[in-house]
């Protein structure tokens, strides 16, 4: 899970966009990057950090033109590699910059394609250099010559769309041409449009969430759709073209969940909104499965499920408090890699009031449990600061099953609820009850929102994948690649190097 922006616009777009990825900080704290296009030459930087600390002064006066992409990366498996941080970069044909959101689910068989059929190099990991190069050699299979047009970069992205399999929420620049953006048939990964218009014309933003967009002045245009591109060229001209043969929409569960900003709204869906319901929707089975006398105070974890807590403690008619304040210096502890590290985190990050949990009753309301270790931290600070009993509720259903749409839980062994029951997990977590969402109430609380959104991405949950090419084989060799000593991606590459031997000998 990672957040992208490009814009295209009239004026230096350098500070413009460090800007929007500071206001899409919380879907990555492991790297972040620019490039800019300047006439026909690209300049980049990247690194791992905060964008705070990756971008000093002489690094944003390297980078100068008026168009541009920018991402901060969530790692989807734990890598700290800085060669991975995005944007990536080809030099052929014409020259391309991209930035990616999501997850391949084909991506090995996508690399042994790119070595024996394109003929691509490879020079590390990450699933977004394939889907880099698969584009790179669609734009060249459409073009000769100099020439580049509208039309053949949509017919380069049908032909991508028909080779890549999962989610993508992709922005790329075209050295000289302009600005290409486009989403997977699915619709997993959010991506929107923004407008602008001032003195020196019309300028445009693409980004994950809608409030990269308010947040900088740009009117929200609309979502782009499943399957769709987008691409604007230097003169500030937008092309539109749907380019899947049969795109649906089905967006991430977990970005109304968790991941996204509660002032965004994502495919019609009002973040804040969806969560609301959540609490709302938890409230009602909170109410048939205890005795409300026995609550004294419900409270959040911050920040993602104070919503749900606010609207399940006014359905319930209970006192609402703040328990624990929280660190904004300390990262998203779902996102940094390492047991050890998030349970150290978490108490770094959280602070009890003991006041509010001596000799009380709480009903603590987190929007998910996914590993437990944050949980299990926080009863444990709160039965620390006086609370005679902990009731633990999730404005999520149980996270059962493997994501690989890019959110880092792809090992059924971190789950906390994989082949364990609802009193399993209370006892895991130290809690005295233990309260989950139901899966269609969840998925109820964001068609709510928007009617128009009939299905929605839950695999997490309900163990459904909708690219359809994810089986239990497919989880089990997933499983083995990040358990195992040595890499999956080291046995391919040494397959590559036998292949090319052999080829040579021939």
């Amino acid at each position: 899970m990672c957040g992208i922006v490009g814009v295209v616009s009239n004026s230096p777009v350098n500070q413009l966009i460090y800007d929007a990825l500071l206001l899409l900080q919380h879907r990555g704290q492991d790297a972040a990057g620019i490039a800019t296009n300047h006439g026909n030459k690209f300049a980049m930087h990247k690194a791992n950090g905060l964008v705070r600390d990756v971008f000093r002064t002489r690094n944003m006066r390297s980078l100068p033109g008026n168009v541009g992409i920018g991402q901060v990366r969530y790692p989807t498996a734990g890598s700290t590699s800085e060669e991975e941080a995005q944007p990536f970069y080809v030099n052929a044909p014409f020259g391309i910059v991209l930035a990616h959101n999501g997850n391949l689910t084909n991506a090995v068989e996508l690399k042994i394609e790119l070595f024996k059929n394109d003929r691509r190099h490879l020079n590390t990991d990450s699933d977004s250099e394939v889907l880099l190069n698969i584009l790179a050699h669609q734009i060249q299979e459409v073009t000769s010559g100099y020439s580049l047009d509208p039309e053949g970069l949509f017919r380069a992205v049908s032909m991508l769309h028909r080779r890549v399999r999962g989610s993508y929420a992709v922005v790329a620049q075209i050295s000289g041409y302009g600005l290409l953006a486009f989403r997977d048939p699915h619709g997993i990964r959010p991506l929107c449009l923004g407008i602008s218009e001032n003195a020196g014309g019309t300028e445009y933003m693409i980004a994950s969430e809608s409030v990269a967009l308010e947040g900088l002045g740009f009117k929200f245009v609309r979502d782009v759709e499943p399957g769709e591109a987008l691409f604007i060229d230097l003169d500030g001209k937008l092309y539109q073209q749907q380019c899947a043969d049969n795109p649906s929409l089905n967006p991430c569960a977990f970005e109304y969940v968790y991941l996204a900003r509660p002032d965004s709204i994502i495919d019609g869906a009002s973040v804040y909104l969806t969560r609301l319901k959540m609490g709302e929707y938890l409230a009602e089975k909170v109410r048939k499965q205890f005795n409300l006398g026995d609550i004294d105070v419900v409270m959040p974890i911050p920040d993602s499920s104070r919503p749900s807590a606010m609207e399940l403690a006014e359905k319930l008619n209970l006192d609402y408090r703040e328990g624990f304040i929280k660190n904004r210096y300390i990262g998203r502890t779902f996102m940094m890699p390492g047991q050890a590290v998030r349970r150290k985190s978490v108490r770094q990050k959280l602070n009890a009031i003991s006041s509010e949990f001596k000799g009380k009753s709480v009903l603590l309301v987190d929007d998910s449990i996914v590993r437990g270790t944050t949980s299990r931290e926080i009863v444990q600070m709160a039965r620390e600061s006086g609370a005679k009993r902990v009731i633990f509720a999730s404005a999520a259903p149980p996270v059962q099953f493997p994501n690989v749409y890019g959110i880092d839980m792809p090992t059924r062994s971190e789950l906390i609820a994989f082949g364990r029951s609802e009193e399993e997990v209370c006892r895991e977590i130290t809690a005295d009850a233990l309260v989950y969402q139901d899966v269609d109430a969840m998925k109820r609380s964001i068609s709510d929102v928007n009617p128009l959104l009939k299905n929605i991405e839950a695999s997490c949950f309900d163990g459904f994948y909708i690219t359809g090419d994810v089986t239990p084989a497919y989880l089990d060799k997933l499983e083995a690649a990040r358990n195992s000593p040595r890499p999956d991606t080291e046995d391919l590459l040494r397959s590559q190097l036998n292949l090319n031997l052999a080829a040579r000998a021939d």
